[in-house]
């Protein structure tokens, strides 16, 4: 800082003495040989008036240098008094910049320790949710081995069954619900990753600018307690200089401001992604708590399609069982009746065969004979008749028979299929997690 103007010392003119010449007289005394040989003595001396002038030159002389010693002595008395005013006055005004400099550093320090502390906080925070994220994460294998375990497992269907049915749509959905569900959770673990980087950068920077604050705010603390009474003050002529790489108020302040501007800009974006993230995993767990509850329904109305589709066959075969069992009674019947007619038949025919014996005229056609003949005739075609109906029947048994095959090779297609999506399916379905936001909690 530029100091105030001082009044400068009065400067006294200075006046050089008057210089004195020594004049000889001379003499106009006739000369002789004795006055030759004083001739050099009375040379180097001067007479009276100019021994007064000359004690009066050099009283002139004594006064002018004691006045001009007394005027130097007021000068410097006076120069010495307003030396120390002044001095007083700029140490004054030095310590007194130097305390509003300390109040300055003493608000950005405390505004960067602030900032700082929020930052970490905050930073804390995205770590316990970048934490819920990885937990949800993991939370998510689980459901995924589900679903493709029921898939699998719905594959050992065997062919009649081995449809894409509704089930088989909704794990498809869910699977791919839980894949896009890992796909995002993963891609929000890198970005809050970065974040906390970019976070932790931030908190090293003001961290640094803070510590030059605290070393700052010491040395001119230190500065401010200096006095010339302090034992531990030198002489540095060569400090007396701005350095080249010096900032200066404006920039210094706004170094710091810019510091905590981009630290406002982190946390800003700390708490968004925070939101964001509470989001994600709340909306991931609705869209896999409704599939999930989809799926169960799906396997529900299918469970109860087969059982009911297996009643069916079940009554079916029921009914087949009896009828196969009635038809052996018929085809028994029908045997019966063929071994009986056939018993009549050879009776018939016996009769006929011994009746062909007979002799001469007694060979007659008679009504025994026409009898016999009908007869065998009657009984020929009521064999047919069922012996044709045996095999009808036969062939019906043979029917029913294969038709029960398949029935119970219907029902057991169906038993497999209930297995599979009841017991396998919905069994292993039991393991999946209650709820993906509250598994992020959970260690």
């Amino acid at each position: 800082m530029a100091q105030p103007d001082e009044p400068h010392p009065p400067v006294v003119p200075s006046c050089p003495l008057p210089s004195k010449t020594c004049d000889v007289v001379s003499t106009e005394r006739p000369r002789s040989c004795c006055g030759m040989a004083l001739a050099g003595l009375r040379t180097a001396k001067y007479h009276l008036p100019e021994w007064h002038r000359r004690n009066a030159g050099v009283c002139y002389e004594a006064y002018t240098a004691g006045e001009q010693a007394e005027r130097g002595r007021a000068e410097a008395k006076h120069l010495v008094k307003h030396a120390a005013a002044s001095a007083q006055r700029a140490q004054g005004y030095s310590k007194a910049t130097l305390g509003q400099r300390l109040q300055d550093l003493h608000f950005w320090r405390v505004e960067l320790q602030k900032e700082i502390m929020e930052l970490d906080a905050e930073t804390n925070l995205l770590a316990a949710q970048k934490l819920r994220l990885e937990r949800a994460l993991d939370a998510t294998e689980v459901p995924y081995s589900v679903v493709v375990d029921n898939l699998e497992c719905r594959e050992r269907r065997q062919p009649p069954d081995l449809v894409i049915d509704e089930v088989e749509k909704q794990l498809m959905k869910e699977a791919d619900l839980i894949r896009d569900i890992r796909d995002l959770l993963k891609r929000t673990i890198i970005q809050a990753t970065t974040q906390i980087r970019s976070n932790r950068i931030q908190k090293e920077n003001c961290e640094l600018d803070w510590s030059d604050k605290v070393e700052t705010y010491n040395i001119d603390d230190k500065c401010v307690g200096y006095c010339t009474d302090s034992t531990d003050v030198q002489s540095h002529p060569s400090s007396v200089k701005f350095e080249e790489n010096a900032s200066t108020p404006k920039s210094w302040a706004q170094f710091s401001h810019d510091n905590i501007s981009r630290a406002e800009q982190e946390k800003l974006a700390s708490v968004q992604l925070r939101s964001l993230i509470n989001n994600i995993i709340h909306d991931a767990s609705e869209d896999l708590r409704m599939q999930r509850a989809a799926v169960s329904d799906a396997f529900d109305s299918h469970c109860r399609e087969l059982d009911e589709a297996k009643l069916r066959l079940e009554n079916h075969l029921k009914q087949i069982l009896k009828d196969i069992g009635d038809e052996e009674a018929n085809i028994e019947n029908l045997k019966k009746a063929i071994r009986d007619k056939e018993a009549f038949l050879k009776v018939a025919h016996t009769r006929l065969y011994d009746r062909s014996f007979r002799p001469n005229v007694e060979l007659c056609r008679d009504e025994p004979q026409f009898r016999l003949v009908n007869e065998v005739e009657g009984l020929t075609v009521f064999l047919e008749a069922l012996k044709r109906k045996l095999m009808e029947s036969e062939q019906n048994l043979k029917n029913l028979e294969e038709t029960r095959m398949k029935l119970e090779k219907e029902i057991a297609v169906k038993a497999n299929s209930i297995f599979i999506d009841r017991q396998k399916c919905m069994g292993y379905r039991l393991r999946y997690p209650v709820d993906l936001e509250v598994a992020s909690y959970q260690q």
